[in-house]
């Protein structure tokens, strides 16, 4: 995950440069970079959790995905307005991955499986 968080940074980067392909092989890279981290994003859920609990742990996750998806997407045309660049918003984006990798290490620091008592 560490790998595929850092693969996004550079996205930071994609509003200045010159060339339009630099700018779409950065968003590209950023963007095959994304899906490695939810495929492992995915299957960290289920090294956490018990069979019975990772449906209920993935569908909260995906609500809370997509609930901070619309508020970035509604606040994304305002910061536009403001800036008239998309320089913060590809910032934000390069950190977004690490500081949910950090995240997730300190939320569960051995990453091991729950055992619930029977």
């Amino acid at each position: 995950m560490l790998f595929c968080a850092s693969l996004v940074v550079p996205i930071y980067t994609a509003s200045s440069v010159e060339s339009v392909w630099s700018a779409i092989v950065l968003i590209s890279v950023a963007a095959g970079a994304h899906q490695g981290w939810s495929a492992n994003l995915f299957t960290t859920a289920s090294d956490m959790f018990p069979r019975s609990a990772v449906g209920s742990v993935v569908g909260i996750g995906g609500m809370a995905g997509s609930v901070g998806s619309a508020l970035f997407a509604f606040y994304a045309g305002h910061i536009l307005q403001l800036t008239h660049s998309y320089a913060s918003l590809f910032g934000i984006a390069a950190s977004a991955y690490l500081l949910a990798l950090i995240a997730l290490c300190l939320l569960a620091p051995g990453l091991k499986k729950v055992e619930f008592a029977a």
